[in-house]
């Protein structure tokens, strides 16, 4: 059977930083979208982020206010009571925890026809090990995004062990359709992009905590040096240092190797509750947050 995403409705289940994100992309490519989280002020956040994401393109003028209205009109929230026997696929974006999107893809097994395609936005987690605890793993593939969503052309689309060329195939089509550069990646530890990021700013972290420079200073070095658009520490406090800290750690577990040890000061500041944007201070401070 021929597995087609091309009208359906699409769940998108986490509304945070790249579920709201992945939601908007969807919506803005003209598909209805099921946006859900288990935390109603979570999801009200998520509604309202997009919200503002469509605001700034209505002021540059590359979205009128009519289409606002509508890509927003094709986003529906909800905690609970969605129709996922309408849907074509699911893209689970919940925070970068095993057990959790274990327990995620377990229910959207249960609850999806049989022949939707179950995506995965995990950043370094094993397709092929999530895909295990579905009964469908041939349909179970990683849709990795970048962030911000709305912004960044690259979508990593990560085939598992048993994930089949159908799923495949469909997949880089969706991407495509949402107007997105995809880009076939194998199931390894950190994919490409984080594979090859995650040490670079844990690098500079290790740098930033042996006093080498300062945060500006290592941040200038590898935008006036390296051309990079924004320094690895302002890199961070956007992607989210919790985020950085997992993925590092699902890093050196996968490859047993300790050259990818986070830095002791990722722990520290993940501690306090010093997240990046989110929290409004990470390695910088944010008054806006």
């Amino acid at each position: 059977m021929a597995v087609s995403t091309a009208t359906r409705p699409v769940a998108v289940i986490g509304a945070g930083t790249m579920g709201n994100g992945i939601a908007q992309v969807f919506a803005a490519a003209g598909r209805q979208v099921y946006l859900i989280d288990r935390d109603e002020a979570a999801l009200k956040r998520g509604v309202a982020t997009i919200g503002k994401s469509l605001d700034r393109l209505v002021k540059k003028g590359t979205m009128d206010a009519a289409a606002r209205e509508q890509v927003l009109g094709r986003i529906k929230s909800a905690i609970g009571g969605i129709p996922f026997g309408e849907c074509a696929m699911a893209v689970e974006a919940v925070p970068e925890r095993l057990e959790l999107k274990k327990t995620v893809l377990r229910e959207l097994d249960r609850a999806l026809p049989p022949d939707a395609i179950l995506a995965t936005n995990t950043s370094s987690i094993s397709i092929t090990e999530l895909a295990a605890f579905t009964s469908r793993p041939a349909r179970v593939v990683g849709m990795h995004f970048m962030n911000p969503v709305p912004v960044m052309p690259l979508v990593e689309v990560v085939r598992g062990l048993d994930t089949s060329e159908e799923t495949v195939r469909a997949v880089l089509e969706e991407a495509r359709a949402l107007g997105k550069t995809p880009v076939l990646v194998e199931d390894r530890p950190g994919f490409v992009s984080n594979r090859v990021l995650l040490p670079m700013i844990n690098e500079a972290v290790f740098a930033l905590q042996e006093g080498v420079a300062t945060r500006e200073a290592i941040d200038t070095v590898m935008k006036l040096g390296m051309s990079h658009p924004i320094g690895p520490l302002a890199l961070a406090d956007l992607i989210g240092l919790d985020v950085c800290l997992d993925i590092l750690e699902v890093l050196q577990r996968g490859f047993g190797d300790d050259k990818y040890r986070p830095c002791p000061l990722w722990r520290t500041m993940v501690a306090a509750g010093r997240l990046g944007r989110k929290t409004g201070r990470g390695f910088y401070e944010y008054a806006d947050s």
